[in-house]
């Protein structure tokens, strides 16, 4: 990781027609940061991530990932930052049914290295590190929720990404799948990527070093875990 911020997002707005979804949203994070996103349904969650992770894009205000303002690469490029620099992690995992776990891990490293012998074992590596090594040649099909979320934490975090984005990733879990999940994601910071993570649950949120909550459109307010915070904070 750079010294640079992971996320630096300066006064976000975002219309639709004459509705404004996001209001003049700053928000920087470090390398090794872990964020949480509160807010009800509908209030401009989903839409700010959507932003941050480049996937849309603000009428007004800046972004820069890693330092770097998205709006000055080429197609090429922002796509390559977006494999390189971005992680992400859905609610629902999106793996591919027909890959094994492995290769879903692979996947997006095999892109950007062309190497696939190499990307193989790097994702064998990060399931291990998971806890998923004996499931490591399963199909992602047979994958129990929990598991197919763990393998889409270890699949964001192959390109030793700045920044890694996660909407409600715990969401369809039960507890025990909850916390396996939770606990992987704590690599994410180990490994000095920065974390936001949109959620409703307030035990996801009070994992996080930093909590954020938004209410139409605008970031409202901002906790830090004090000291007393679960030792197994997520970073």
């Amino acid at each position: 990781m750079t010294s640079a911020l992971a996320l630096d997002a300066r006064d976000l707005v975002r219309r639709y027609d004459d509705r404004i979804v996001i209001d003049h949203v700053s928000l920087a994070i470090v390398p090794g940061e872990s964020v949480s996103l509160m807010g009800t349904s509908g209030c401009g969650k989903t839409t700010l991530l959507h932003i941050l992770g480049t996937l849309d894009h603000p009428n007004e205000g800046r972004l820069f990932i890693g330092g770097q303002d998205p709006t000055t690469l080429s197609e090429q490029e922002h796509a390559r930052l977006r494999r390189e620099r971005l992680g992400f992690v859905f609610q629902q995992s999106n793996l591919l049914p027909s890959l094994s776990a492995r290769e879903n891990v692979a996947l997006p490293n095999w892109r950007v290295t062309g190497r696939r012998a190499e990307a193989l074992d790097r994702a064998g590596a990060l399931l291990a590190r998971f806890g998923l090594a004996a499931r490591a040649d399963a199909k992602a099909r047979v994958l129990s929720l929990g598991e197919a979320q763990r393998v889409a934490v270890a699949r964001a975090l192959i390109n030793t990404p700045h920044l890694v984005l996660a909407d409600e990733p715990t969401g369809s879990l039960d507890s025990t799948s909850t916390a396996a999940v939770l606990d992987a994601m704590t690599e994410i910071c180990r490994e000095g990527a920065a974390l936001l993570v949109v959620t409703h649950d307030p035990d996801v949120a009070a994992r996080c070093k930093r909590q954020l909550v938004m209410h139409d459109g605008r970031i409202i307010s901002s906790n830090l875990s004090g000291e007393g915070a679960d030792r197994r904070s997520l970073g």
